[in-house]
């Protein structure tokens, strides 16, 4: 088994949440690939410094962590998002009920990241 992680925003989160943290929600129409990534540190990235100032994100970022069968994963490349230490699944959105079928337990919050409240401009 792999442990992989998944930096998400306010409403994936509330998504996984309703869904027992055992799935990841489908992907909208204009997400062609899910992304889980290979380490907490980059999922930490993600989450702390782009999700929290994200509106869309509603300003939160969670880092979740979770396994999957190493035999679905043998299918799949690991593919570099800017260096070494910046590595991912690519998951074809059609393929994530499958994804979601070799997660091994429950998808787990370990981290949470606020942004900032907005400051008043005089």
């Amino acid at each position: 088994m792999a442990v992989l992680f998944r930096p998400v925003g306010q409403k994936e989160f509330d998504l996984i949440a309703s869904n027992g943290w055992r799935q990841f929600p489908p992907r909208l129409s204009w997400q062609p690939i899910f992304y889980p990534v290979l380490t907490e540190d980059y999922a930490t990235i993600i989450a702390r410094d782009w999700n929290t100032k994200d509106d869309a994100n509603g300003g939160v970022g969670y880092v979740l962590r979770f396994e999957v069968e190493d035999d679905y994963l043998a299918g799949h490349e690991i593919h570099e998002a800017g260096g070494r230490d910046l590595r991912e699944y690519w998951i074809p959105a059609e393929e994530l009920d499958e994804f979601n079928d070799n997660i091994i337990g429950v998808i787990e919050l370990i981290a949470e990241y606020r942004g900032q409240p907005p400051q008043r401009i005089r």
